[in-house]
């Protein structure tokens, strides 16, 4: 444990977290603001969690669930939580039901709705001074649709008290976690100049058409802009047979092959291209090659779609090679002609130990004239592996599925930290935080640059935090739109 205080006010509370984590220091204050003011003064600065029963004042809430305050609301002002996602997130993997949202602290017994989602009568006098941590979990007991003092409230109360019970682990997970740390930004991260114009061409697509506009697969790995755009009316499908007869169609960044193309045109959709042009520029290369009788060694994963969607411009000539492992034993007809091709989205050193090793067996091979691993890509391993160097930890934001954002959660743990791939905050794990005094930071290309913002705002609830931005190169690329919505 730290040097953090749990405040509860009520004597079977304290009970509660104590019998599922003795070595928390839980502090009983007392109910209401004179008796909290009382307890903050003699327990002194520092970081403070306060957790109890409290009243749910919003529809939805039912006893039992918990409240992590965002902010705490009393008269005098307001004062936030920013460590509320992260302490939200290790309750839910307890299997606990929780919600995020502002606790209305009062001075007297609250009855019906009101401001938050929570009311009770001691957090914000328990809050400490300047920007120490933080943070408040109320377990609920009444609400709008059953009062306090209503029949059924002693059962209502063993639940919330089991469900306080139950969140002890995570207390003291948060604890743990508290402290000053340095966060290092790498730096180039999050959208490329590839997602930028793919996500434009959606947003413009629906400006220009008005909703619905069907997207083939997900427009960019990253389910917060797939969220984002189908609140604006975008439609996800798998293939373009699920798109009506004549409507707008929009090809993800990650290219496709031919045949998508010839289904959309038989089906007379009106098709706005988004694929990336430097995956454009590798089917072209594979078809140049292809063109001439050679093999093409493509080197990739075989179920990312850019690599189906390259291997379907010449699947008799495209053998895909996944690993170190397959480039040793490939084949080809005819040894003189055969050529090398690379999804873009590749780890560099591991793609060129492929390429190493094709090269080794094939003399006379043929490649791009530059590598096809795109320059974003590169920039945000370099990026990486620069802070992870001096990292104790680094968190990757991206989606599981893309593919570039694994990469850089690879590359980091061979430069030497331990990493994390995080669709967003609420996947951070406080046991990862512990210890933890210099976090390195980093987005995949398809990640929004919102996310990192949020991240940091969210470790400085835990507290002071200085941030270093470590740019190892600037990106400046600019690709056009498509006559389709320029």
């Amino acid at each position: 444990m730290t040097g953090a205080t749990v405040y509860t006010p009520l004597l079977v509370e304290r009970a509660a977290l104590l019998g599922a984590a003795p070595d928390l220091r839980v502090v009983r204050t007392g109910m209401g603001p004179s008796k909290a003011r009382a307890a903050a003064a003699r327990v002194g600065p520092g970081p403070a969690v306060v957790a109890g029963v409290g009243g749910g004042l919003a529809p939805g809430l039912a006893a039992g669930d918990l409240v992590v305050a965002s902010e705490v609301r009393d008269e005098d002002g307001v004062r936030p939580s920013p460590s509320a996602p992260l302490l939200a997130g290790a309750l839910r993997r307890l299997g606990l039901d929780v919600h995020i949202g502002p606790v209305r602290s009062s001075a007297r017994p609250h009855k019906g709705p009101g401001d938050g989602l929570a009311v009770d009568m001691e957090s914000a006098w328990l809050a400490p001074g300047g920007e120490a941590p933080f943070a408040v979990v109320r377990a609920v007991v009444d609400t709008p649709d059953h009062p306090l003092w209503s029949l059924g409230t002693p059962a209502r109360g063993v639940r919330a008290l089991r469900a306080l019970r139950r969140a002890a682990p995570a207390l003291r997970q948060w604890a743990a976690a508290t402290g000053p740390r340095e966060l290092l930004l790498a730096s180039p991260r999050s959208f490329c100049a590839g997602v930028e114009r793919a996500v434009d061409i959606v947003r413009r697509a629906l400006d220009r058409h008005g909703p619905p506009v069907y997207v083939r697969r997900q427009i960019v790995h990253n389910v917060h802009v797939v969220r984002e755009l189908e609140e604006r009316g975008a439609v996800f499908v798998t293939e373009v047979d699920e798109v009506p007869e004549g409507a707008v169609v929009v090809l993800a960044a990650h290219g496709v092959a031919p045949a998508v193309r010839a289904e959309a045109e038989a089906r007379h959709l009106s098709v706005i291209d988004a694929t990336c042009p430097l995956v454009a520029k590798v089917h072209a290369e594979v078809r140049r090659y292809a063109g001439r009788g050679s093999t093409v060694f493509l080197i990739g994963h075989g179920d990312h779609e850019e690599v189906e969607g390259t291997v379907g411009e010449a699947p008799e000539h495209v053998v895909v090679v996944e690993d170190l492992a397959a480039a040793a034993t490939v084949t080809a007809p005819d040894p003189s002609r055969v050529a090398y091709a690379m999804q873009t989205t590749l780890a560099v050193d591991e793609a060129e130990g492929i390429a190493d090793v094709l090269r080794g067996r094939f003399p006379a091979l043929d490649g791009p004239r530059r590598d096809d691993i795109c320059y974003a890509t590169t920039n945000r391993q370099r990026a990486v592996a620069a802070v992870a160097r001096e990292a104790d930890l680094v968190l990757v934001v991206g989606s599981e599925n893309s593919s570039n954002s694994r990469r850089l959660v690879e590359v980091a743990e061979r430069a030497g930290a331990p990493a994390h791939l995080v669709d967003d905050v609420g996947q951070v794990d406080l046991r990862w935080l512990a210890g933890a005094r210099r976090v390195g930071i980093t987005a995949g290309a398809s990640a929004p640059p919102h996310l990192v913002d949020d991240l940091v705002h969210c470790l400085s609830g835990l507290g002071p935090v200085t941030v270093r931005e470590t740019e190892t190169t600037r990106e400046d690329v600019r690709f056009t739109l498509p006559r389709e919505v320029s």
